[in-house]
């Protein structure tokens, strides 16, 4: 097929604001990157498409923060993942096991925690250190942390390119002269602008550091950095209340968990065989084509539930996900892919450790180097587009791992302004002890 163009004339693009560090995407990487970035001192900006922050934690309701340590009992993510949760539980808005539980192997206990679906994969299992909340409650605490932390928010605008320049020119202007680097590539760039679109039309906004917290890559595919992309199957998580005796619907098999709220269930419905095929995340026909059957699918399982299990007869549908379950699409080609062969090996520049939602004992440390290409000279990556290989991102794409390399993207970018460097050239000892001091761990636990 041939495909026809458009010439579009040169247009002028207006300068919508000009800030130090601009976050583009509010999910749970961008927020956290965002509020770190404002609280070492520079100033930021986080633009969002939508009209609330989370992401799928929040609109796609996938509201599980899996998880929070190793399935040993050891906690391997901290910082302001758990300043989050501490919130939350503060407001009765979060349900988890108790320290000392974590790691145990009572089966009584385990099957406790699996009906609020906190225990997942192949066992045999142990009680894990994960999280049920309540969305609302989770966008009103990551509003409060942004407000708090002075970050200048902006929704309902949609990224778009970002505007390039020879990285080389920059620093002239700057009074430096040419990099010598010579792990950089001949010819690196960096982004002056980044462009929205929004209802008044197209803008841009100026940062001396970008951070791509858009989860598909957006910012860094434009920019012309090399990533992988993978198809995957999409689903969409969805509620019900009034349902009778929680307890025994649960207890009968059904795919359903407990989740905060008297008589309400979580469905993390779109069990990956009823779709038909696999979609690129990035393209719109393929979304389009997940949004509606996602939807259609949905429904046809309510009406199963209400005829099929006594206890669903009058229950309703509290609210289905505004935002399609993906779990990747584009992944960066950064300056270090982590492998899955990196399990338990340590890094230098490690920043953030994780461990994995459905296996027990897996650990990676995340290094500095896979949130970074050289390519670009002032551009970061945070949350599940990071770079790592197919089978790492299936332990670094949950919530409390976007969340930290979200917190060490936003820290790092307000260290290169305060150091009068690019973000490659960050002091990595400097960062990691900012972070330790801020709660976040950058060891394995021994």
């Amino acid at each position: 097929m041939t495909t026809e163009y458009i010439d579009e004339p040169a247009r002028r693009t207006r300068v919508h604001a000009t800030t130090e560090v601009l976050v583009v995407g509010g999910g749970t990487a961008g927020t956290a990157a965002a509020i770190a970035a404002a609280r070492a001192g520079a100033q930021t900006m986080l633009v969002e498409r939508y009209g609330a922050l989370g992401g799928i934690a929040t609109d796609g309701l996938v509201i599980l923060l899996l998880t929070l340590d190793d399935g040993a009992g050891r906690q391997m993510i901290r910082g302001l993942c758990q300043e989050i949760t501490d919130r939350l539980a503060a407001r009765g808005a979060a349900f988890f096991p108790p320290a000392g539980k974590w790691g145990s192997d009572d089966a009584a206990l385990v099957e406790h925690y699996r009906r609020w679906g906190l225990v997942w994969g192949s066992g045999p299992h142990r009680v894990r250190y994960s999280v049920a909340y309540d969305p609302e409650e989770l966008r009103f605490v990551l509003n409060e942390m942004v407000r708090e932390a002075g970050v200048r928010m902006l929704f309902h605008a949609w990224g778009c390119e970002p505007i390039m320049e020879a990285a080389d020119a920059a620093a002239s202007r700057a009074g430096g002269g040419p990099r010598d680097d010579a792990t950089a590539p001949p010819h690196p760039q960096r982004i002056t602008a980044v462009t929205f679109q929004g209802k008044q039309g197209r803008f841009a906004i100026r940062a001396d550091v970008v951070i791509d917290a858009t989860g598909d890559g957006d910012v860094f595919a434009a920019a012309g950095c090399s990533f992988d992309l993978e198809r995957v199957l999409p689903w969409l998580w969805f509620r019900m209340g009034g349902v009778e005796n929680v307890e025994q619907a649960i207890a009968s098999g059904g795919w359903y968990f407990h989740t905060l709220g008297d008589g309400r269930v979580l469905l993390p419905w779109g069990a990956s065989e009823r779709v038909s095929r696999k979609i690129d995340a990035t393209d719109p026909d393929d979304l389009t084509f997940a949004e509606v059957e996602c939807r259609r699918q949905v429904m046809a399982e309510v009406d199963r539930l209400r005829a099929e299990v006594p206890e669903f007869r009058r229950a309703h549908v509290c609210d289905v996900a505004s935002q399609l379950g993906i779990t990747e699409s584009r992944r960066l080609r950064g300056d270090y892919i982590l492998r899955r062969e990196d399990v338990d090996r340590a890094f230098d520049d490690t920043i953030a450790v994780t461990g994995h939602w459905t296996k027990y004992d897996a650990r990676y440390a995340i290094p500095y180097r896979a949130l970074r290409s050289s390519r670009i000279a002032n551009l970061l990556v945070a949350g599940r587009c990071i770079s790592v290989d197919h089978r790492v991102h299936h332990a670094t794409k949950e919530i409390p791992p976007c969340i930290a390399t979200g917190e060490a993207a936003g820290t790092a970018a307000a260290l290169a302004l305060r150091g009068g460097v690019a973000p490659g050239a960050v002091d990595v000892t400097a960062l990691r002890e900012h972070l330790r001091r801020a709660g976040a761990i950058v060891d394995f636990p021994a």
